[in-house]
């Protein structure tokens, strides 16, 4: 009777391993596109930008980054339907439902928008490097080609995996953070603690809600979607596998507030946070500047290293698509994907080289600041169109729910805009 028992009991935890292991095989099917694209969030300039709020208004900019999770979200979970039930990408439906006009004008802002991105990041690796005593002329050429390497693996799960690990070095600032003890008491007290009436306030919030909502973010979900063969059962899934990204990218944006809040808001010291160099510096004086190195420099040299990869996917896969040329990462470099991958690598070259042989890139990261302001309310009324029109009644959103997120991307569009005159000193 004994054994009887203890074999039925044994049957029953092999089989409950079992449905474990294959569910986790599911899962493991699915997840990607929503984590990749939403550590890529957390570039060197949202993480630059991070630490200027935190550095300026202290815990008061925590409540803008817990209310922009929700807006992330249902920004690209619209995405994740969108590219699995049409199986297309976004520059596609754009052509298909707008026409060629208005996909040509969006591939071609996104590709200047695209290069642009590319220049903070490749700014950030030039950053991190320095802080080490390693002359940009290695390291930007060095990530350039390894970027470039990593396309060439003919495989778009092989790409994500290596992307997510990558960005994984973004969560080092966790160190950070407890080494620096912000009072919990403070933290609460600034989240309620809104000085709306700040114009420099406001600023920033815009300034954080445009380092959020990405453009690219759009066209690189929905195609890796596509590329990567997900089918409608997994909807969910991959709607799950964003929202898990949405509060991590969000963890690591409040953290970077935490930090510099706890640190250099809290001592008044007025520091100004523009370069890698200037984050390092101000942390240096709290922990050390040796661990402030090397917590900066994984952090800001994951979040780049991810986000270039995602940023020149978008791009490629964006101008590739309006052109129908074929743009898969799933087959290694031949003749009739050749311009795919030559534009992919022209992209990074161009970009590596603008930060080569240029020593002032300030007014084309404020054109770059415009195009983007500019891109934010095209690319989501071309989203919310497109999740009308291009979707079978049973993927449309409906109720109040669709209601809240037309509402939330009114919100984000009017941002995008009012970025666009403090920019122009307008």
């Amino acid at each position: 009777m004994k054994e009887r028992i203890d074999s039925e009991i044994n049957d029953t935890l092999s089989d409950r391993l079992k449905r474990f292991w294959l569910e986790l095989k599911k899962w493991l099917i699915v997840i990607g596109p929503g984590l990749i694209v939403m550590l890529a969030d957390t570039d060197a300039g949202c993480l630059i930008t991070a630490a200027q709020s935190g550095a300026s208004y202290g815990y008061s900019m925590i409540l803008p980054q817990l209310l922009l999770i929700p807006i992330l979200f249902m920004v690209q979970e619209m995405t994740v339907r969108l590219g699995i039930v049409t199986k297309k990408g976004h520059g596609e439906l754009i052509r298909e439902y707008f026409g060629k006009f208005w996909a040509y004008v969006s591939a071609i802002t996104l590709m200047i928008s695209t290069i642009g991105a590319l220049l903070t990041e490749f700014i950030g690796i030039a950053g991190v490097g320095e802080l080490f005593g390693i002359s940009k002329w290695i390291t930007v050429p060095l990530s350039a080609f390894v970027l470039i390497l990593i396309a060439f693996l003919g495989s778009y799960r092989r790409v994500e995996k290596i992307g997510i690990i990558f960005g994984l070095f973004e969560l080092t600032l966790v160190i950070g953070i407890f080494m620096v003890h912000p009072n919990m008491d403070s933290i609460m007290n600034g989240i309620q603690s809104i000085p709306i009436h700040d114009d420099g306030y406001v600023y920033l919030v815009a300034a954080n809600v445009g380092a959020v909502i990405m453009p690219w973010m759009i066209f690189y979900q929905q195609s890796a979607v596509v590329d990567k063969g997900l089918k409608r059962h997994m909807i969910k899934k991959e709607q799950t596998d964003t929202m898990v990204g949405t509060f991590i990218t969000q963890g690591i944006m409040i953290g970077f507030i935490v930090l510099f809040a706890a640190t250099v808001f809290h001592s008044q010291l007025h520091a100004t946070e523009e370069t890698v160099g200037d984050l390092v510096t101000s942390i240096g004086r709290y922990i050390g500047m040796a661990p402030a190195k090397a917590i900066m420099g994984s952090s800001i040299l994951g979040g780049a290293l991810v986000a270039a990869i995602v940023v020149v996917l978008a791009g490629t896969w964006g101008m590739t698509e309006v052109l129908d040329w074929k743009h898969s990462l799933n087959e290694r470099i031949n003749r009739s994907n050749l311009g795919f991958y030559s534009m992919y690598s022209l992209v990074l070259i161009v970009s590596a080289l603008l930060v080569l042989f240029n020593e002032d890139l300030v007014s084309i990261a404020i054109t770059v600041e415009v195009i983007n302001a500019l891109m934010v309310p095209i690319v989501l009324g071309f989203l919310l169109i497109l999740e009308t029109k291009a979707l079978p009644d049973r993927y449309k959103m409906k109720g109040i729910y669709k209601k809240i997120v037309i509402i939330l991307s009114l919100i984000v569009m009017a941002f995008g805009i009012y970025m666009i005159f403090p920019v122009l000193n307008l």
